[in-house]
């Protein structure tokens, strides 16, 4: 199995860019064929590696368990150990999630549109596989399966990298779906993990490996994610940071306030979709802050925030200037009171990240203002921060979360690992 296979070609190979070089071919000649490759055969190879993985679940968890050790012996943050840790239920929703992508329409063969022209020409764009995509990702092994099967789906060859302190647990994963490509006769080098933590091999990927990537997917923290944009010669799916606010507005319900940004903050603090800022209007401020701020306290979030914050509590601390601009991913929570809709847009262009944000309101003018104005890839209106997830959409899994505006934006899902070629039909017409 080429997983197993690469570290052999690594130890026998001159250096480590012909090693990487061979991994690109390999890849390139695979995704030739999974462009060909049928919606049932693809969806036979996701089925039977969602098994794989469940029948793996003692190797994976036993694996993951050496990298979360690792990781705590070495002093990382109780947010990446969070990230990076696998339980038998996080396992199999990582398996059905596999699964899942299945049963999506197949994106690939898609007609998006057809035009028919005055000299009888029938021009049709029909959506194809994007070729290799490369992903570099840190702390969450879940990545290697969701991207893995996304990919696939798509018809595109990955080649993928994980962390160094995800690399035991990618590894496995790698392998239960390398047997799964196997049993459906499609080439396992459709999804190839790189077998090296040598961060020198990130750069070879930023470069494209001679021209056999498309495309780069970066999925970890704000070094990694600007490295990837400072460096890479191919496009990118990125987005820096989830700077996601939750603007509780004048008419907005408390009851239904406190649910969503409790579930919008706590929920799991160490996801992009994650709130970290909370707005309230002034004109709700009397009757609103303090629950709010009260049932984030008593939730165990720390509260830092603007001089009205503070007064209607004593355990919040002041809010700097780089809170506004902090992503936590932790529980702490920075709070302000703004002046109106207008006021609360103007923060979020100000210090959000275009990732996700949110307003609580009953009033539908409000809401669709707010909605048509802040320019975030996903904004949501009475409904939490943390739907911001490819799963939550319907997708299956996403392989990250773009907040660019060219070609995909939001969760990047299967439809968003195509791209489109014309075909033209015409029966001998020539161009005068």
């Amino acid at each position: 199995m080429p997983v197993l296979n690469l570290r052999s070609d690594f130890a026998e190979a001159d250096s480590l860019p012909e090693q990487m070089a061979a991994i690109g071919r390999r890849a390139r000649a695979a995704a030739r064929r999974m462009a060909l490759a049928s919606a049932r055969t693809k969806d036979g190879a996701l089925k039977s590696i969602a098994e794989r993985i469940r029948a793996s679940r003692d190797e994976i968890l036993s694996e993951n368990a050496r990298d979360v050790a690792a990781a705590r012996s070495a002093g990382q943050s109780a947010a990446l150990i969070d990230r990076l840790t696998l339980d038998p239920g996080r396992l199999a929703g990582m398996a059905d999630a596999v699964e899942k992508v299945g049963s999506l329409a197949d994106p690939v063969g898609r007609q998006l549109a057809a035009i028919e022209r005055p000299n009888g020409l029938l021009i049709e764009r029909i959506a194809v596989p994007l070729g290799v995509v490369g992903v570099i990702f840190e702390a969450r092994p879940n990545v290697t399966a969701d991207a893995g099967a996304l990919c696939l789906k798509a018809g595109n060859a990955a080649i993928l990298r994980a962390g160094s302190d995800s690399h035991r647990t990618a590894m496995a994963i790698a392998r239960a779906m390398s047997r799964g490509l196997a049993d459906a006769g499609l080439p396992e080098d459709a999804i190839q993990l790189v077998p090296t933590r040598d961060r020198a091999a990130v750069g070879l990927m930023l470069a494209g490996l001679d021209g056999c990537v498309d495309v780069i997917v970066p999925r970890g923290g704000r070094g990694l994610v600007e490295r990837v944009q400072a460096e890479a010669r191919v496009p990118v799916f990125a987005h820096l940071d989830g700077i996601n606010h939750v603007y509780v507005a004048a008419a907005a319900d408390l009851d239904m306030a406190r649910t969503v940004l409790l579930n919008s903050k706590m929920r799991r603090t160490s996801v992009c979709g994650a709130a970290e800022t909370l707005l309230v209007d002034r004109a709700c401020a009397a009757t609103h802050l303090a629950p709010l701020v009260q049932a984030l306290l008593e939730s165990g979030c720390a509260v830092r925030g603007d001089a009205e914050t503070r007064a209607v509590d004593p355990r919040v601390t002041a809010a700097s200037e780089e809170d506004w601009h902090t992503e936590y991913l932790d529980a702490i929570i920075a709070v302000r009171v703004v002046n109106g809709i207008e006021a609360a847009i103007e923060h979020i262009e100000t210090y959000g990240s275009h990732h996700t944000d949110a307003i609580i309101t009953d009033d539908d003018t409000a809401a669709t203002r707010f909605l048509a104005e802040v320019d975030s890839a996903i904004v949501t209106h009475n409904a939490s921060t943390q739907f911001a997830d490819g799963g939550e959409f319907g997708f299956g899994a996403e392989i990250g979360i773009a907040t660019g505006r060219m070609h995909a934006r939001g969760p990047v899902g299967v439809e968003q690992l195509t791209t489109f070629k014309y075909r033209v039909h015409g029966n001998g017409q020539t161009r005068p």
